[in-house]
């Protein structure tokens, strides 16, 4: 598995790709509710790579002066279970954590809760709330 650290459009290509399968086909989730305002020049992306096959993604894009928020976490549906999801959030916390970001934000879909409580995110409030489709709680993560 070769992970890439997109940022040019060829690169976010493969994010985007990832995304259209996993969530669009998938959930049902339009093209125009994936796709926002925060998928532009200087989000960051990484991008797992099965023999140059994209099959996992996340992104995060700065939200203050030392934070930022992850999102977008997906895996293809055949390539679950094999714990790519972990990988594309440390990989995402290692480089943040590089470009000198100490806090990560999460509005996890209340379903994955436990999977980020796992990595070491805490919940900020139990409170619920509507993210585009999902049911949320945010939660944080100091790097």
């Amino acid at each position: 598995m070769e992970v890439m650290r997109a940022e040019a459009e060829w690169q976010r290509a493969g994010a985007y790709s990832v995304r259209i399968e996993g969530m669009n086909r998938q959930h049902h989730i339009s093209l125009r509710d994936e796709f926002d305002e925060h998928d532009c020049e200087g989000t960051k992306y990484i991008v797992l790579l099965d023999d140059g096959y994209p099959v996992a993604t996340c992104r995060f894009y700065e939200i203050a002066e030392n934070a930022v928020t992850l999102g977008r976490v997906v895996v293809l549906p055949e390539y679950r279970d094999r714990k790519l999801g972990t990988l594309v959030v440390t990989e995402a916390e290692k480089w943040a954590k590089e470009l000198g970001y100490s806090e990560i934000i999460i509005d996890s879909r209340v379903e994955v809760v436990e999977f980020y409580t796992k990595l070491g995110y805490l919940h900020l409030d139990d409170h619920v709330e509507r993210c585009g489709s999902f049911e949320c709680i945010k939660m944080k993560k100091e790097l």
